[in-house]
């Protein structure tokens, strides 16, 4: 359905979305557990079928493209800024190669499906995730969850692909990061003058903002499991507010952590760059001294609209860059974007603290 650029993507995340949730609603239909009646949480009830299967897919799915496209053109700026020297080019050009073997890598992809069954199944889902009440999918007895055959499908086809897409996402994560660390381990030719005031490697933080999808996914999941508890099992949404801030906390250290394996060269730039033009400006400004203050001009120069005076303000204004070069290639606004992309998602819950119209007055009230 798609090839190594990744084509044909609303086609696969249609077939992949529909064939996880389609046959939960058939078999479901078949027992008699999609509408209330015979179970206390009906499949046609359960907010996580639907952020799991028809949100977080779509949305994992739709990073790949993203993100993939998006990380083509951040490598290619590593050339196209002249980060990378003449002597550096062979071991840039093997970590590049090494990624592409660890994406492509069967073998890896086999191991991810076997963890999903024997850790991401029997023991996360089951143990810390499913809901311990009757349900469309189970129900608990003495001797254990007794699954219908909608309970069968969710447990052996369904949960087990996404979960592999989850934690192929993962891998990927860990292998962008690894190519980070590799092309930091170089002696990069980083500019401490840089208008981008992280010595050129700005355009790192790109990337951050493709990952957005993937932290909406995430946000989409979290909120049909407090969904769930909340509407069945009469929870409150504070009581939720560690879960997620551990989760934004998370997202945030997979997104933006990667990107710190450059703050030593970052840091190392920042000193040699204050050094340099500290030493540049100390010998200038004692001949622009001794120019203009010492008696060193004849009364014939003018000052206004002298070059000199020029020139002064441009090496201000260059040291001030030097000065407030930033040690990672992200900002503030950075980190605040990404965590309302991840509770988005979430945010819906607080129509279960008060109705809509209170909370419209009490957003208006902030904003105005």
């Amino acid at each position: 359905m798609s090839g190594n650029t990744l084509e044909l993507a609303p086609r696969r995340t249609l077939a992949i979305s529909l064939f996880c949730w389609f046959p939960l609603l058939a078999l479901s239909l078949l027992e008699g557990s999609a509408l209330h009646g015979r179970v206390a949480i009906p499949f046609l009830f359960d907010a996580e079928v639907y952020t799991r299967f028809l949100l977080a897919i779509p949305l994992l799915l739709e990073a790949e493209l993203i993100v993939h496209q998006r990380m083509r053109l951040i490598v290619k700026q590593f050339l196209e800024r002249n980060l990378v020297p003449e002597d550096q080019m062979l071991r840039f050009n093997s970590a590049i190669e090494s990624v592409v073997r660890l994406r492509n890598s069967m073998l890896a992809e086999i191991l991810l499906f076997v963890f999903v069954y024997v850790i991401g199944i029997l023991v996360v889902w089951r143990h810390y995730i499913a809901i311990d009440t009757v349900t469309w999918y189970v129900r608990p007895t003495d001797d254990g969850a007794r699954f219908s055959l909608a309970g069968m499908w969710l447990s052996y086809v369904s949960l087990p692909i996404f979960q592999f897409l989850l934690c192929r996402w993962y891998f990927r994560m860990f292998i962008w990061a690894r190519f980070l660390w590799q092309v930091s381990r170089l002696e990069l030719s980083l500019m401490p003058t840089h208008p981008d005031r992280v010595a050129g490697l700005g355009f790192l933080s790109d990337i951050a903002y493709a990952f957005v999808p993937l932290l909406l996914a995430h946000g989409a999941l979290l909120a049909g499991v407090l969904g769930n508890r909340i509407y069945h099992l009469g929870a409150k949404l504070p009581d939720f507010m560690l879960e997620i801030l551990l989760l934004v906390v998370f997202l945030e250290c997979v997104a933006l952590g990667p990107l710190l394996v450059f703050a030593p060269q970052l840091a190392q730039a920042k000193r040699m760059g204050l050094r340099e033009y500290g030493t540049l400006a100390e010998r200038y400004v004692r001949e622009f001294d001794a120019k203009w203050l010492r008696c060193g001009t004849s009364s014939n120069d003018q000052l206004v609209g002298s070059s000199d005076i020029q020139s002064l303000a441009d090496l201000g204004n260059s040291f001030e860059v030097v000065r407030t070069m930033r040690l990672v290639p992200f900002t503030k606004q950075t980190i605040i974007q990404l965590a309302v992309g991840t509770a988005l998602p979430i945010a819906p819950l607080l129509l279960t603290m008060m109705p809509l119209e209170d909370l419209l007055k009490k957003l208006l009230g902030i904003v105005f």
